[in-house]
């Protein structure tokens, strides 16, 4: 007897990435401008990255353009995918995911990373201290400072104190896969640059997963690069923009994005060209029917709630279009 297929919720991951030419401003409007798009299309959540010290990246103040993002849309949930709870003290989050979720009741994630989102030298302008590692202890003192319970607390947060913020944890390893299936939290893998150890990590996620007051049943979601256009052959070509950017980012350079070209013979090396497309083993590119095809697959391979789409391209209508096209082959 052939089964219906599990409905997949489908999402937005948004670094307010800045294009050759363009400016931070620009990147702002362009986000907006996506999360308004993704509203409409019936997209789940909208979530931004914290980075540091990448020319090609803009997110860099996470909390901050959530609130933003969240003040232009409607219905929409707005989060971080994630915040890097190491470079942050667990009270200054606190403090303000609750203001968020009180200007934007029943809208506000939390997703929660463990890496520094930056090179070790911004590393030390952020954390100072590089030796701690409390990503669980921290983990915890949010649930606290979130929680009903403030009896004895000599500190507490406001807002945030009884706040019932969702909290996800992210990772690109089996680490968060572990603590968030220990924890009884949602889970986010970063499949759409690091997709080596996808499959083992959901099942580490759902193997350790023990139900909770957050969560009865394991929920997982996976990053997932999309590039859709109107052919296939102008989706490698609109590709090669992604590939830049992975090649700038192992060697070092500005990880502005580039406009696409038609060939990427003689940019990389053979052993460059390897190593990019590796990591971007698990995207989807292509026309429509392909990227239906090749999404639909990729939801029921992996079995997960949710995908989140990741397309950064170098126009922005081009971007536009491929959320369009993700969000009609996932109705």
């Amino acid at each position: 007897m052939k089964t219906t297929p599990k409905k997949v919720k489908y999402s937005v991951l948004d670094l307010a990435p800045i294009a050759e030419g363009y400016t931070a401003a620009d990147a702002f409007n362009n986000s907006v401008s996506l999360a308004q798009h993704a509203e409409s299309l019936g997209y789940n959540r909208f979530w931004l990255a914290e980075h540091h010290n990448m020319d090609g990246i803009a997110s860099s103040a996470t909390s901050i353009l959530i609130g933003h993002i969240a003040g232009k849309t409607k219905s929409i949930r707005v989060g971080s995918g994630g915040v890097m709870l190491p470079n942050h003290a667990s009270l200054i989050i606190a403090e303000q995911f609750g203001t968020l979720e009180t200007l934007y009741p029943g809208r506000i994630d939390l997703g929660l990373g463990r890496a520094p989102g930056s090179d070790q030298a911004t590393m030390r302008a952020i954390r100072r201290d590089l030796m701690s590692d409390r990503f669980p202890e921290q983990v915890q003192e949010l649930f606290q400072y979130f929680s009903d319970n403030q009896e004895g607390a000599r500190v507490i947060a406001n807002p945030g104190r009884g706040l019932k913020i969702p909290v996800w944890l992210l990772g690109s390893s089996l680490y968060s896969a572990e603590l968030a299936g220990r924890l009884g939290l949602p889970y986010s893998f970063a499949s759409h640059f690091a997709p080596d150890l996808m499959m083992e990590a959901l099942h580490v996620y759902r193997e350790f997963f023990t139900p909770s007051i957050y969560l009865k049943e394991p929920y997982c979601m996976i990053g997932v690069q999309v590039v859709g256009a109107s052919t296939d052959e102008e989706a490698e070509f609109l590709s090669t923009t992604v590939y830049q950017r992975f090649l700038a980012l192992i060697r070092g350079q500005s990880l502005k994005m580039k406009p696409p070209v038609k060939s990427m013979d003689g940019l990389w090396n053979t052993h460059e060209e390897q190593y990019v497309k590796a990591k971007l083993h698990t995207s989807v590119r292509g026309g429509p029917e392909k990227v239906k095809a090749q999404l639909l697959h990729l939801a029921e391979f992996t079995g997960v709630d949710e995908l989140m789409i990741v397309s950064d391209l170098y126009k922005h209508e081009d971007r536009l279009r491929s959320f369009t096209m993700a969000a009609e082959a996932l109705r």
